[in-house]
């Protein structure tokens, strides 16, 4: 995929922490290393797409019938809380996750919804005016462009 200017984006997919990592950042914060906990994690892994709690929710219910979506929302926060995972929020979709910490970007399809992770290093330093900072500290930058992926693009 190429931007107008002609480079290349070249997306890549993190696959997170290992569950031993996983486990340590959740001993670290006093929370318990559960079966349903590494198969909400794991779910994370695996889904490539940034999926929704929903998403999850239907994945982790088909090896733990019993679990409820209320127990994998309040897994995936917490999750976040401890920097185990980020959000990504697109209008309309509502909110997302992304095992990814490393710094990154995204691309949005707007015709499938996917999101896809990208590093471009002259974004992570973008400048912000500095009218716009005057009554905050820009602590981190992220970039979501916009278009058609390559599955979708045969179709315009």
């Amino acid at each position: 995929m190429t931007s107008s200017n002609n480079y290349y984006i070249v997306i890549i997919q993190n696959k997170g922490c290992a569950v031993d990592e996983f486990r340590k950042i959740c001993q670290k914060h006093q929370l318990k290393v559960t079966p349903q906990r590494v198969a909400i994690y794991k779910e994370l892994l695996n889904d490539a797409g940034h999926p929704t709690a929903d998403t999850v929710y239907q994945k982790v219910k088909e090896v733990f019938p019993s679990i409820s979506f209320d127990t994998v929302n309040r897994t995936l926060i917490r999750f976040t809380q401890i920097g185990l995972i980020g959000t990504i929020e697109c209008s309309g979709q509502g909110k997302k996750y992304d095992p990814n910490l490393k710094r990154h970007h995204h691309f949005k399809c707007i015709h499938c919804g996917i999101i896809l992770d990208f590093y471009h290093s002259p974004f992570d330093d973008l400048k912000v005016p500095a009218e716009k900072i005057m009554n905050f500290k820009v602590i981190n930058r992220k970039v979501v462009l916009t278009g058609i992926c390559e599955r979708c693009s045969p179709g315009y």
